[in-house]
């Protein structure tokens, strides 16, 4: 047994096959999966996690048949020829050691397509296309088709599927009285409503035999109106139990919900108390899944007794190594997903290949290699920002010889600003592996330093990192005493009133007004439950019950020059939840607004054509 995380570390036995250990690497959609000529590219991006020790690798959603694609002609299993195909996938991480099942996703109203169904034809909120209702025959049709694709996996040597039933997809969308308004044995009751699922199941049971992993992803907590309530999640996981389900996997929360549940400032591990619940009513294995990026946090959900196993996505993309590092002692090394979604989710929903902020290499393995260099080089890397300190980390391990520069007494430039901001504290840990890493290449570095050109001589190549000097704009009387820049408040802790107005609605002007609207710096789990409403007794249907937001201790204005809503060129998939937060603790956000002067009274500002002074 494993000394460092033995729990974690423990193999799966699942009686006719073993996991090598608890780890899931959950299902995230790279854009790798959607043109067969990223074969390659998609093995490889596999292959190196399962080099990386992971357990059992989940792929990325995989139509059961064409009008469950989530995109135009997207990722679908459902000829002998993709299967084909696949197969060099499946043997990359064989080689390796590892175990990879083939995720089916049936997008059903959430598909971005023309030809896309539901149960009842009624359209999504977050999607361009209203879907045709699902006939009887094309139910079952669709069910016949989900053992098709699970056969055809088996063919192209999967170890398993998994069903992706929950996050407000096809199978979700038949369990909830939301979505499904039918009046056939399809809908109606909670048995009827069940009635899709158990079938999909019962029936890849019987086209893939017994000894072939079926992982179910359940939702647990669907946070939308109309939901299930927890009496029908614990029917539908018996049921599944008794089909022949292997692993039931955690599901939170549907696309359309506004409530977040994977973005940085959702507290770590906020739902595995869900998960723990379910573990009560079931024997299979459960895994636990959404914001567990340590091993320590992983550890403890397993051997707390909360699940059986931990589900990693994004942190597989911030690091292919997570496994094999932990299992070796070196957790300090594991470069830690810090849930911003920049490169990842953002990527995919504008149909571009995901990466990762903090490790640009993933999904790029076969065209981004870290080679020893031939060609030994004496480095000087001039700021010690993230992109410096990624400079000069992968410079030293090819084996140069690197000094790294910075005229703060600290390393880390802007993300010593973001870690302090409410829900960003994460970023504290890629400061942390970056530090490790200074150590580990022997960079050598010099604070407290400010470069001229003669600290210069004698390096072959200089690296320029020194990132951007914050803009003051143009006001009168923007020198007033009153007037503090985000470096002043955040960095330096200078005291605010009670009445502040933030200029400019960037990303940095939406953590400043988040860091006003909090008494500390603080990320309480009771607190943002209960903020965002999120029913931890579910007791109520779909986990949901009446927020109760804590006041801000000052009124914050947000504002703007553009005429255009506040945020919008913030993430897609996070830049709801900044308007959201600030919106709770009602902040004031102002479009349209042009600066007349500042001065003893506060700012002069004119909005809509009237005067204000904030």
């Amino acid at each position: 047994m494993n000394q460092h995380y033995p729990n974690m570390l423990k193999p799966l036995d699942l009686g006719f096959t073993t996991l090598r250990n608890r780890v899931l690497m959950g299902s995230m959609h790279t854009g790798l999966e959607d043109r067969f000529y990223h074969i390659d590219k998609l093995a490889n991006y596999f292959a190196e996690r399962a080099r990386g020790g992971v357990g059992m690798i989940v792929t990325g959603g995989y139509s059961p048949n064409r009008r469950g694609d989530l995109l135009p002609y997207g990722s679908s299993m459902n000829s002998k020829v993709t299967a084909v195909l696949h197969k060099h996938v499946t043997a990359k991480v064989h080689n390796e050691g590892g175990k990879i099942a083939l995720q089916l996703l049936h997008a059903g109203r959430y598909g971005y397509t023309p030809y896309s169904v539901s149960p009842s034809g009624i359209k999504s909120p977050i999607t361009p296309f209203k879907p045709a209702k699902m006939s009887a025959r094309q139910v079952q049709g669709t069910i016949d088709d989900y053992a098709r694709a699970a056969e055809l996996a088996q063919f192209a040597g999967y170890d398993g599927i998994e069903i992706m039933g929950s996050e407000g997809y096809l199978i979700n969308q038949f369990l909830a009285q939301r979505t499904n308004q039918r009046t056939d044995k399809w809908g109606g009751s909670a048995e009827n409503r069940m009635r899709f699922p158990l079938e999909v199941v019962r029936a890849v049971r019987n086209a893939v035999g017994p000894n072939f992993i079926i992982i179910y992803r359940i939702s647990l907590m669907d946070l939308v109106d109309g939901g299930q309530n927890w009496e029908e999640v614990e029917a539908l996981a018996k049921c599944l139990e008794a089909e022949g389900v292997n692993i039931l996997n955690t599901g939170i929360g549907w696309h359309e919900a506004r409530i977040p549940t994977i973005v940085t400032s959702v507290p770590r591990g906020a739902f595995a108390f869900a998960t723990a619940k379910l573990k009560q009513a079931v024997n299979v294995p459960v895994c636990a899944s959404n914001r567990i990026n340590t091993p320590e946090l992983a550890e403890d959900i397993i051997a707390s007794g909360q699940a059986d196993m931990v589900s990693l996505a994004r942190p597989m993309l911030a690091d292919a190594y997570f496994v094999a590092k932990a299992e070796a002692g070196k957790a300090d090394e594991i470069n830690t997903c810090i849930a911003c979604n920049q490169a990842c989710l953002d990527h995919t929903f504008k149909n571009k290949r995901a990466s990762c902020l903090v490790t640009p290499r993933a999904c790029h393995e076969t065209e981004l290699r870290y080679l020893p260099t031939l060609h030994k080089k004496k480095l000087a890397v001039v700021g010690a920002g993230p992109a410096g300190l990624a400079a000069a980390t992968v410079a030293a391990e090819r084996g140069h010889d690197v000094t790294l520069f910075d005229a703060d007494d600290k390393v880390g430039g802007q993300f010593n600003i973001a870690r302090q901001i409410p829900g960003k504290e994460d970023f504290a840990e890629t400061l942390r592996y970056f530090s490790t890493l200074l150590e580990k290449f022997n960079v050598k570095v010099q604070l407290n330093t400010y470069v001229k050109a003669d600290d210069l001589q004698g390096f072959d190549e200089v690296i320029v990192a020194t990132g951007i000097v914050p803009r003051t704009p143009g006001i009168p009387g923007v020198e007033h005493d009153k007037v503090l820049s985000y470096l002043d408040v955040i960095a330096h802790k200078k005291p605010v009133g009670k009445s502040v107005a933030v200029i400019g609605a960037g990303g940095i002007g939406f953590d400043v007004s988040e860091y006003l609207t909090h008494s500390d710096a603080s990320n309480d789990q009771q607190q943002w439950y209960e903020e965002w409403g999120v029913d931890t007794r579910l007791a109520h249907r779909s986990a949901l019950v009446e927020p109760k937001v804590a006041p801000s201790p000052r009124q914050v204005y947000l504002l703007q020059r553009k005429e255009s809503a506040l945020g919008k060129n913030l993430g897609k998939t996070s830049g709801w939840v900044h308007r959201a937060q600030l919106k709770k603790k009602n902040v004031e956000m102002i479009a349209g607004v042009a600066y007349e002067r500042i001065d003893g009274e506060g700012l002069h500002i004119r909005a809509k054509g009237q005067p204000r002074i904030l």
